[in-house]
């Protein structure tokens, strides 16, 4: 019998040449990540739990310059610097930006093949559903944002 993909997190070096692909519901918005991402996390905040329709958001976040985007999508201001980026047909989340050009927050459910990526830490677990199991992968957790900008949380 197969065993499904066992998850990677930050931790595990991806060549840089690796493509990851990923895209929205309906296929009209497709995207491309290469490499590995700078980090991955969960936030657990009131913005990311409505923008989302669940108890939180789970990104994997890379250099812009590694992945692209091809296809129609519309964009919404969650915030004053953060702007969701959703496919114009479908509506499927697709990507963010977080007021920071260095930054592209692709959504692990979005990627072709599931597995790619675990989180290494979460955001405003003071918001975090108390049903929800520990995630064995984070190795940092935070009562709202991270008290120091870092790129890598590892």
């Amino acid at each position: 019998m197969d065993q499904p993909p066992k998850p990677r997190n930050s931790k595990v070096t991806v060549p840089e040449d690796t493509i990851h692909k990923g895209g929205c519901s309906c296929g009209k918005v497709r995207f491309e990540a290469r490499g590995e991402p700078y980090r991955v996390g969960v936030c657990h905040c009131l913005t990311c739990r409505k923008a989302h329709g669940a108890p939180f958001n789970f990104y994997a976040i890379f250099p812009p310059e590694a992945v692209t985007v091809s296809g129609d999508v519309i964009t919404f201001a969650s915030s004053e610097k953060v702007r969701r980026h959703a496919c114009a047909s479908c509506g499927a989340q697709i990507y963010s930006t977080y007021g920071r050009d260095d930054e592209f927050y692709l959504y692990p459910g979005s990627f072709d093949e599931p597995g790619l990526f675990a989180p290494t830490y979460e955001l405003w677990t003071i918001r975090r559903e108390p049903w929800l199991p520990d995630f064995p992968s984070v190795l940092h957790r935070y009562e709202r944002n991270r008290t120091q900008w870092r790129r890598r949380e590892d």
